[in-house]
């Protein structure tokens, strides 16, 4: 039996496991069901917001810790948080703008959980994580594919506006919210680290097939993007050439089996039509004084009046529109400070990120599937709103967690020599991590080994 640092006192066991654990399973179990619920976006209120409050505060009593590597974050949101809400002043008797902020606080406050979270027993929090939400990703797509198929005879259900939508209101949001668990098949195939390489094939398929589906142009570009930037963060962070081959024979196989799929879909009239109508560079509604280009012309001329901004959601009051752009909506809600803030969050993130890439460390791997889903919907921002997407905020957790560890790990073994350095991508289960994974198979050094 284990004991507290109490002397005399005795934890309680349900059977012959002691209590602690049990409470540690079910507060894993509780996480896991919170990550995969992010997928329900049907309404404002969903399944991930009712169980966030149990799995924060049981986590909590179980004892998570800001690290200083994370404290850069929390400073971030905090005086996001603190412009939105001196915008927010003038309009505290009008329910939109109230409530809108209080839903933006409560996304920073799980952005906060994730990387308190994620920045302790890494590698094992961030796979038991990573599995849920792909195995949300590919519960979504195939709902997703169901519905734009209609086997279901249920109008609109699972598709919107003539796109699958799976389980959210928005077919944008709901083709970027795939590429995540995209990334992390993708990366466990690449790399020889997938237990069960067919089922996680089958898996990719279902995702991919739901992104195009999705007829989301930021979802097709950024899912490109990210891939490549994963695929050759890989390539380069590798240190045998035999892997290398591997690389790019499989990516060079799965462009393949893409374009087949692709041309097996284009071949039905219906996704041809879609697809050239959602292929043309700008739509009907993007064009005019009154579109979202004219609609942000006009709005940035009146930002550069008003310092403190036209007050959460009041673009959208103003315009009929939202600005379909995070960087000029973070101005406009919180004003110069908040929209300064908002580009200074991203640029610290893609700097922890790429450094994350770019030096060899126990958490590389996971980076190399994180950081590109994140930088995507850095990117995509450009042209929607990213500010209110749940799983925005974990990811940002999840990046900074990483970049946490990584500090810890530096201070702690990073002038060990290199034989007694912590190998790559270090992972608990049947094999030590991804990048041991491909030693093992392939003969090399993993090159987390080699120290820069």
């Amino acid at each position: 039996m284990a004991s507290t640092a109490v002397p005399g006192f005795v934890l309680p066991q349900v059977g012959r496991v002691p209590l602690i654990r049990v409470v540690h399973g079910f507060a894993g179990a509780l996480l896991a069901a919170f990550v995969f619920f992010a997928c329900f976006a049907f309404s404002e209120t969903s399944p991930y917001d009712v169980i966030a409050i149990p799995t924060i505060l049981l986590w909590a009593c179980l004892g998570i810790r800001l690290h200083r590597g994370a404290v850069p974050l929390v400073v971030l949101l905090l005086l996001y948080l603190g412009a939105i809400v001196v915008g927010l002043i003038p309009f505290l008797d009008e329910d939109f703008p109230v409530t809108w902020t209080i839903q933006l606080i409560y996304l920073s406050v799980t952005g906060v959980f994730f990387v308190m979270f994620f920045s302790d027993d890494t590698q094992a929090r961030m796979e038991l994580a990573l599995k849920a939400y792909t195995a949300s990703c590919v519960f979504s797509a195939t709902l997703g594919i169901v519905g734009y198929l209609q086997w279901l005879g249920i109008e609109d259900l699972f598709y919107k506006y003539d796109r699958a939508s799976g389980t959210f209101q928005d077919p944008n949001v709901f083709g970027s919210f795939l590429t995540l668990g995209a990334l992390y098949l993708m990366h466990g195939l690449i790399t020889a680290t997938a237990r069960r390489p067919v089922l996680a094939l089958a898996g990719l398929l279902i995702i991919l097939v739901g992104i195009f589906l999705s007829f989301s142009r930021g979802s097709w570009g950024g899912t490109v993007v990210a891939t490549l930037l994963m695929v050759g963060s890989v390539y380069a962070s590798c240190g045998s050439a035999r892997l290398r081959r591997r690389i790019v024979l499989l990516s060079l196989a799965t462009l393949a089996l893409g374009a087949v799929a692709m041309a097996a879909l284009l071949s039905v009239d219906s996704v041809q039509k879609m697809f050239a109508t959602r292929a043309a560079v700008s739509q009907d509604y993007d064009e005019g004084e009154t579109g979202r280009f004219g609609n942000q012309l006009r709005g940035m001329e009146m930002l550069l009046e008003r310092p403190l901004g036209l007050g959460p959601m009041h673009w959208r009051l103003t315009f009929g529109l939202e600005p379909h752009n995070s960087y000029i909506g973070s101005f406009a809600n919180g004003g110069w400070l908040g929209g300064a803030v908002f580009l200074a969050l991203v640029a610290a993130t893609g700097f922890v990120g790429f450094r994350l890439l770019a030096r060899p460390s126990p958490f590389r791997a996971h980076a190399q599937i994180v950081w590109p889903a994140l930088l995507m919907f850095f990117l995509q921002a450009l042209q929607i709103d990213i500010e209110k997407w749940r799983h925005v905020y974990m990811m940002l957790g999840m990046v900074w967690a990483l970049e946490a560890a990584r500090r810890r790990w530096a201070a702690r073994d990073g002038r060990r020599a290199p034989a007694s350095a912590p190998r790559e991508g270090d992972r608990p289960g049947r094999v030590r991590n991804r990048d041991d994974a491909m030693g093992r198979r392939l003969g090399e050094m993993p090159a987390g080994d080699a120290r820069t």
